[in-house]
């Protein structure tokens, strides 16, 4: 079987993500106590118990998300023996593509918790709050959303954050220009689009100041070759040269998020699987609408986790 692991973004996390592994296996709770340790905070309650207010907040929702992920492959590679090796590629959405490159041995596990810290943070310090928002477009081609996009930037920034799936793209940017846009929708032949309930707006230009905290953050911080090809959110493609990965890293905080095109490429390369680690299984779900003729596989519970070994073992 070829597969892939693709690893979760924002919006996955929910009051108990990953405590059923805890229980179950010691593999999962050493992670959670290194992820504790490395913020100096007891996150691994706030994942299991609530409240999820507190679990929402951007600070604590990115390193939340990837040590849930971490935790699966720990389980996987040591209870199952299903090593990340086994995959022909990783990729993750936004601040998943930390944890693929955590997963592929790129940044260690405590470092990434610390990145992904002072990234949440970044993020929703950049923007003063309600000055930007998000829409979604459904059902929208690229060229539509272009067209939005170009039909609100008169108004200010607007930019394409996220091209998720086929007919799903959201629009980022300053609020008054993303309503414009929204605004234009109906007239460029956009079946529907909608503002979106998010506390910050990313993957734009006015991400600027986190862009810079990142490039500050990520300036000497070891960055080691993935043990398997990382296929980023800038260019749709794998990258495994340290300096391009930290290069990238930076640019992905106001850049496009390219996650359609990352999964046409693997699934043009050969990956018959697509199997997610962590919580939730919002990518499982939005494969469906990009490629036809692969298998989503949500990697969110101990049952999940034998069955998907059972079936790589063959």
């Amino acid at each position: 079987m070829t597969f892939a692991f693709i690893f979760p973004g924002q919006g996955s996390q929910s009051v108990g993500m990953g405590k059923d592994l805890a229980e179950a296996f010691p593999a999962a709770r050493r992670v959670f106590e290194e992820v504790d340790d490395a913020l100096d905070q007891k996150l691994s309650d706030l994942m299991f118990n609530g409240p999820i207010e507190d679990l929402t907040l951007t600070t604590n929702t990115q390193p939340a998300l990837m040590a849930c992920s971490m935790a699966v492959m720990a389980v996987l590679a040591q209870d199952f023996e299903i090593d990340v090796k086994k995959a022909s590629f990783a990729a993750g959405h936004s601040l998943g593509e930390y944890s693929a490159l955590c997963a592929a041995g790129s940044i260690s596990l405590a470092d990434t918790a610390r990145l992904l810290r002072i990234r949440g943070d970044a993020m929703q310090a950049a923007v003063p709050v309600d000055a930007g928002a998000m829409a979604a477009l459904l059902g929208a081609s690229v060229e539509q959303a272009e067209a939005a996009a170009e039909a609100g930037s008169k108004h200010g920034i607007c930019q394409i954050a996220n091209d998720n799936a086929t007919g799903q793209i959201v629009l980022s940017g300053e609020k008054d220009a993303v309503q414009a846009a929204v605004d234009a929708c109906s007239d460029l032949g956009i079946k529907k689009a909608m503002m979106l309930n998010v506390s910050a707006p990313f993957h734009c230009d006015m991400m600027m100041p986190a862009a810079a905290k990142m490039r500050e953050a990520l300036a000497h911080q070891t960055i080691l070759e993935p043990s398997v090809p990382v296929v980023n959110n800038v260019t749709a493609r794998p990258v495994t040269e340290p300096d391009q990965i930290r290069e990238d890293l930076i640019t992905q905080v106001t850049g496009r998020v390219r996650w359609r095109e990352s999964i046409e490429w693997m699934a043009a390369n050969g990956v018959e699987t697509f199997a997610e680690p962590g919580t939730g299984k919002v990518l499982t779900v939005m494969l469906k609408r990009i490629v036809s003729g692969v298998e989503g596989v949500a990697l969110n519970s101990p049952d999940s986790l034998e069955a998907f070994a059972k079936k790589v073992k063959g």
